[in-house]
């Protein structure tokens, strides 16, 4: 027997039972007892895929073998204890993908904490591995305050113990880190500084 169908028979035995109970007298308490919040899982789904969108466009999706919300607490979340695959799709049409193998998305901040082997790796190659990152949706900003490394196309990396960077890591602050960055040089002409 499937853990579904275990689910559904367990839940339909539940409610019979609970009926019965209650059809016996006239117990408010027990009725009051019966409809208070629980502290565990609200739903569960497996096997999930996620399309989030935006103006009626696809702005990411989302994949993971597992999902637990916690909807029903004082401050509601999603688990993915297996971890996921996330994959942004930003307004020119290029993506970003984000892999970890924990994390948990809270729901009234749109605060995304990612963990273990956290992997970013944009649109134009630049790629993060970190063991935690946490994302804020909405501030479209990433941060950590573990080690990471980031390397980017050019081959520059950089290497440290903290950072806070606009999530294109076009603004990009760190603290305590190693870095090689490559600069190009444009050739223009020097100005004529001779005095006459």
């Amino acid at each position: 027997m499937s853990k579904n169908s275990r689910h559904i028979i367990l839940n339909l035995v539940t409610a019979f039972a609970v009926t019965l109970f209650f059809s016996c007298g006239n117990n408010t308490e027990a009725i009051q007892k019966f409809n208070q919040r629980s502290e565990g899982p609200s739903a569960e789904g497996e096997g999930v895929l996620l399309k989030y969108t935006d103006s009626g466009k696809v702005v990411a999706t989302l994949k993971t073998p597992l999902i637990i919300e916690y909807g029903l607490v004082d401050f509601p979340y999603e688990e993915f204890p297996e971890g996921v695959a996330v994959t942004f799709i930003d307004d020119n049409k290029k993506e970003n993908y984000i892999t970890s193998d924990y994390a948990i998305r809270y729901k009234r901040t749109n605060l995304i904490d990612l963990r273990k082997n956290v992997v970013l790796i944009t649109s134009d190659s630049t790629r993060l591995d970190a063991s935690q990152l946490f994302w804020d949706q909405k501030n479209k900003w990433v941060f950590t305050d573990k080690p990471y490394t980031i390397k980017f196309p050019d081959d520059s990396y950089n290497n440290g113990d903290l950072f806070d960077s606009s999530e294109d890591f076009k603004n990009f602050i760190s603290l305590d880190n190693q870095s090689r960055m490559y600069v190009s040089e444009t050739a223009t002409e020097a100005p004529n500084d001779s005095i006459q």
